[in-house]
C-alpha cells in the first residue's frame, strides 16, 4: 500500500473517524473544519444505494467535495450492489480508504483486486449475522476488516455484542491488521471496542448530536486510552 493518507491513518492508530452521515450538510465546509480544528485524524463517508441498504445518502459527488475541503484522509464505506463497478469513480473522486460488504458480492477477490490496483487502502465489511469465515481467506489482501455491531443501512440500532467477539476473534487471528468498528460506537461501547483490538472507531451521534464536538472527542479519545490493551 503506496497511498500516503492511508499510511498516515493507519499510523495515528487508534483513531476516531467521524461519520459524516449525520453532520450539517448546509454547512459542509465549516463542519470538515471544526473536525479537522479537533484534530480528528480521517473522516468516514457512507455511500448507501437504497438497494443492498434501504437507504439512500450520498455518492462520488459529495466524496469529491470533501475531498477538495481536506487533505484529511477518506474513509469511504460502499453499502452498495457492485461496489467493483464503483471503485474507478470513488478512487477519482479522493476515496483513500475503500471498504465494501461481502454479503453484497458473489466474488470477493476480483473485487479487492480492482480496489487494490487503484491505490487505495482496501477493506472487507461484514454485518453483525455474517461470520468472520467469510472474509479469513482474504486477509493477506487486505489492509481492514470492519466490523458492523448494527446493520447497514438502518439507523436507531442497539450495539450488538457480537461484534466485541468478533474483533477478537480478527485480532488472534491476524495481530497485525487493521480492525474498524461501525454502529452504536459511544462513550459506553467504544472501551470494549479498544480492549477487543479495535483501531478505527466510527462515531456519528455521540460527536455531531453534542453542541461541543472538541469535547466529545476528547472524552471518546479519553475512553480509547483508558480501555488500550497496550497502555502501560
Amino acid at each position: 500500500m503506496t497511498n500516503p493518507r492511508v499510511k498516515q491513518l493507519f499510523e495515528a492508530a487508534p483513531a476516531i473517524l467521524p461519520s459524516l452521515l449525520q453532520c450539517d450538510f448546509g454547512n459542509l465546509e465549516r463542519e470538515v473544519r471544526r473536525l479537522e480544528d479537533d484534530g480528528c485524524q480521517g473522516l468516514h463517508l457512507d455511500v448507501m444505494d437504497g438497494v443492498f441498504v434501504p437507504n439512500i445518502s450520498y455518492g462520488m459527488p459529495i466524496v469529491d467535495a470533501i475531498r477538495k475541503l481536506t487533505d484529511l484522509p477518506l474513509d469511504v464505506h460502499l453499502m452498495i450492489q457492485d461496489p467493483g463497478g464503483y471503485a474507478q469513480a470513488f478512487s477519482d473522486a479522493g476515496a483513500d480508504l475503500l471498504t465494501f460488504h461481502v454479503e453484497a458480492v458473489d466474488e470477493i477477490a476480483p473485487v479487492i483486486d480492482n480496489v487494490r490496483s487503484l491505490n487505495m487502502g482496501t477493506g472487507l465489511v461484514l454485518n453483525p449475522g455474517t461470520a468472520i469465515d467469510a472474509v479469513t481467506p482474504f486477509l493477506d489482501q487486505i489492509d481492514v476488516v470492519l466490523v458492523m455491531s448494527v446493520d447497514a443501512g438502518f439507523g436507531g440500532q442497539a450495539f450488538n455484542p457480537v461484534a466485541i467477539d468478533k474483533l477478537k476473534a480478527l485480532r488472534a487471528i491476524k495481530p497485525d491488521l487493521i480492525l474498524e468498528i461501525d454502529g452504536g460506537v459511544n462513550l459506553g461501547t467504544i472501551g470494549s471496542c479498544r480492549e477487543a483490538g479495535a483501531d478505527l472507531f466510527v462515531v456519528g451521534s455521540a460527536i455531531f448530536r453534542s453542541s461541543d464536538y472538541a469535547a466529545a472527542l476528547d472524552r471518546l479519545r479519553a475512553e480509547v486510552q483508558r480501555h488500550d490493551p497496550h497502555s502501560s
